[in-house]
C-alpha cells in the first residue's frame, strides 16, 4: 500500500463503490448507514485524507459553490434573512469539503458573474432573492447545477427549489387578524418582481375574500424598513386600517415606527403583523407577532440539496418547509 492511501482502496477496504466513498468525503446524506459506517472506519483505518487539489485536476471540479444574490450590498447585509440563509448554508458545507463563493449583485453588467461560473469557477450555485428581471440567472443554470432559494421565477421541468408556501401562510397570517375583529385590513407587499410578495398578497386576498371582507390598502415595499415606513405613511394618507399585514419584519418595523409617530397605539388601535419571525420581531416595539419561515433551515437544506446533487444523487426537485404563526404582542 502507498504511503497515502487513495479513494480506491478506501472503497475496497469498505466493500463500497468509489463514488459511495465520494460521498461521505463530501457529506451526502444520500448513503445507507450501513455504507457510512463502512466508509468512515475505512477512512479511519487507512487515515486517508482526501487531496482537493489533485481531485481538482483529475475531476476539473473547483469544490467551490457559489450563492448568488440578485441584490444591492445594502439590502443584503441590512437584512437579517440573508443572515440567517447563509448561516444555514455554511453550517451545512462545514461538514463537506466545499467552500462557499459569495456572490452579490442586483444586475450583471458585462456578464462578469455569469462569466466566473460558466468558465468554471464553481461546481454549483445557490440563488435567492430572484426578481424576474434577473435574465442572466437563466445562463448559471444552464451551466452549472443550481438549487433556488424559492420558486424560481422562470419555472423549468428539472428545478430544484426549497421554499415555503408563501400563499398559506399569508393566508393564516391575515385569518389570526380577523380573528381578532380586524375588518379594515391593509397589506404592505414586498416587491412585485418576486414571486413570494406575489404569493403573500394572494393569501391576503384569499383570506379576506373568504370573510367577505375586501383590502382597506395595498402598498408596496422593498423589503427595507425604510420602504416598510413609506408604504405605511402611504395607507395613512387614504386612512386608519384596524391593522396592517407586512410581508416581512424589517418593513412591519418601519411601519411600527409611523404609526407611533401617528399617536396610534399598537395593537389597540392598529395591529401589526410580520413576516420571518427574525430577530427584529422579537426586539420591535411591541414585540411583533409574526409568521416564522424557518431560514437557517432553508439554507441548510437548499446546500444539502445541491450537495446530494454534485455528488451524483437524486434529491427532491421541491422542498416545501413549514411555517408558523408566532404570537407576541403587535396582533
Amino acid at each position: 500500500m502507498s504511503s497515502r492511501a487513495t479513494i480506491e482502496e478506501v472503497a475496497d477496504a469498505a466493500g463500497v463503490s468509489r463514488s459511495t466513498v465520494s460521498r461521505v468525503v463530501n457529506g451526502s446524506t444520500s448513503v445507507s448507514a450501513e455504507a457510512l459506517t463502512s466508509v468512515r472506519a475505512a477512512i479511519e483505518r487507512l487515515s486517508y485524507v482526501p487531496n482537493r487539489a489533485a481531485r481538482s485536476l483529475a475531476s476539473r471540479q473547483t469544490h467551490a459553490i457559489a450563492l448568488i444574490v440578485p441584490e444591492d450590498t445594502t439590502r443584503f447585509f441590512g437584512d437579517p434573512f440573508f443572515a440567517s440563509i447563509v448561516a444555514g448554508i455554511t453550517g451545512r458545507l462545514r461538514a463537506s469539503d466545499y467552500l462557499l463563493n459569495l456572490l452579490v449583485a442586483s444586475d450583471d453588467p458585462g456578464d462578469k458573474m455569469t462569466s466566473f461560473v460558466r468558465n468554471g469557477g464553481v461546481d454549483g450555485a445557490l440563488i435567492v432573492s430572484q426578481h424576474t428581471s434577473d435574465a442572466f440567472i437563466e445562463r448559471i443554470a444552464d451551466a452549472v447545477p443550481v438549487v433556488y432559494g424559492g420558486r424560481p421565477v422562470r419555472s423549468r421541468d428539472n428545478d430544484y427549489y426549497v421554499d415555503v408556501d408563501n400563499v398559506a401562510a399569508s393566508r393564516t397570517a391575515t385569518e389570526h387578524l380577523i380573528a381578532r375583529g380586524c375588518t379594515r385590513i391593509a397589506t404592505i407587499s414586498g416587491p412585485l418582481t418576486m414571486l413570494p410578495a406575489i404569493d403573500r398578497i394572494q393569501g391576503f386576498r384569499n383570506a379576506l375574500a373568504d370573510a367577505g371582507l375586501t383590502p382597506f390598502a395595498e402598498a408596496e415595499g422593498d423589503y427595507s424598513e425604510e420602504s416598510g415606513a413609506e408604504a405605511a405613511e402611504r395607507i395613512l394618507a387614504v386612512g386608519t386600517p384596524d391593522a396592517i399585514f407586512v410581508g416581512s419584519d424589517l418593513m412591519a418595523r418601519g411601519a411600527l415606527r409611523v404609526l407611533r409617530a401617528a399617536g396610534l397605539s399598537v395593537p389597540e388601535d392598529v395591529a401589526v403583523m410580520g413576516f420571518d419571525d427574525s430577530a427584529v420581531a422579537a426586539s420591535s416595539v411591541p414585540p411583533m407577532t409574526t409568521m416564522r419561515q424557518p431560514m437557517v433551515a432553508q439554507g441548510e437544506t437548499m446546500a444539502n440539496v445541491l450537495l446530494d446533487r454534485l455528488s451524483g444523487g437524486s434529491p427532491d426537485h421541491v422542498t416545501i418547509l413549514p411555517t408558523e404563526l408566532v404570537v407576541r404582542r403587535s396582533a
